[in-house]
């Protein structure tokens, strides 16, 4: 199974090499340009295999073939809030307790077993790519990739907006510039140290009494674990998060979500924002509030 795009040349770029076209106006990687230069097929202009070097003209019609590989993830029948879909892109609004990929502690309950069964009760199958992983844990947007040229864009553009619950009263609004390492290599778990990576959090505070508050995250850096790093860096670890502070709650789970994820849709241009609610749990908390 692969994806077939298909672009109409407009006069613009009359007289320009499929190379320049494809690497600059859609903006291909060069591995997977590479791929499809030796794949039969791969390229074609008005039905006919294509080289890079050719020219192409106005109202000439390029197409790519993108080989989408099965995928060995075993599809399992696991309920998932399915916010956006269409032939390139599956974003979900995850729950708390799935985990997103098969590890030695989740086999077969996991977010890529869901979308796996999704596709196939579609007659699909296709790798799962998640853009930004999200912990278990987490809850919140996640985007599956389903081909390599989306999962290749989409990063570039993508800016996610998160929501979290932590312990205590903050001023309105902060930023938290500290580095990450993994203390442990034989653990997930992380801290602040001179000997990280930095690692780059603002917030902005929602709501809060004198026991929480209810922040508003966006991140200059990924690193892993570094919004519950952050916060209990500064004495201020999420509601719910046992390992980086405590669950008194008896939650069992850290309050956070990621609940806004904008992008530039890899094929049409547009810019695409997806928003998903927080989970019964959590907005129960912060009800609270």
């Amino acid at each position: 199974m692969g994806r077939k795009i298909t672009y109409c040349i407009s006069p613009e770029f009359d007289g320009t090499k499929v190379l320049n076209f494809l690497r600059g106006k859609v903006n291909i990687s060069y591995r997977l340009l590479r791929n499809l230069k030796n794949q039969q097929g791969g390229i074609t202009l008005n039905g006919q295999p294509i080289r890079t070097v050719d020219i192409i003209h106005t109202n000439d019609i390029l197409a790519i073939e993108i080989p989408c590989p099965d995928s060995d993830i075993e599809p399992i029948n696991i309920p998932i809030d399915i916010i956006y879909e269409d032939s390139d892109i599956i974003a979900v609004n995850k729950s708390p307790f799935l985990a997103c990929h098969p590890t030695h502690n989740h086999q077969g309950d996991t977010l890529a077993n869901a979308i796996a069964f999704h596709l196939k009760s579609k007659g699909e199958n296709c790798v799962f790519r998640a853009v930004g992983r999200l912990d278990k844990g987490t809850s919140g947007i996640v985007i599956c990739a389903l081909n390599k040229h989306a999962a290749y864009q989409i990063p570039k553009s993508a800016e996610k907006e998160y929501i979290a619950l932590v312990r205590g009263k903050l001023p309105e609004s902060g930023t938290i510039d500290a580095p990450i390492y993994r203390p442990d290599p034989l653990k997930t778990v992380r801290a602040v140290g001179d000997s990280g990576d930095r690692a780059v959090t603002h917030w902005t505070v929602i709501k809060q009494n004198d026991s929480s508050s209810l922040v508003r995250v966006k991140l200059e850096t990924g690193r892993t674990h570094q919004i519950r790093v952050h916060f209990a860096s500064i004495g201020h670890s999420l509601v719910g998060d046992s390992l980086y502070g405590t669950d008194e709650e008896n939650i069992g789970h850290q309050l956070l979500h990621c609940a806004s994820v904008s992008f530039i849709h890899p094929v049409t241009g547009e810019k695409i924002t997806l928003n998903a609610p927080m989970p019964e749990d959590m907005q129960k908390e912060a009800d609270k509030i």
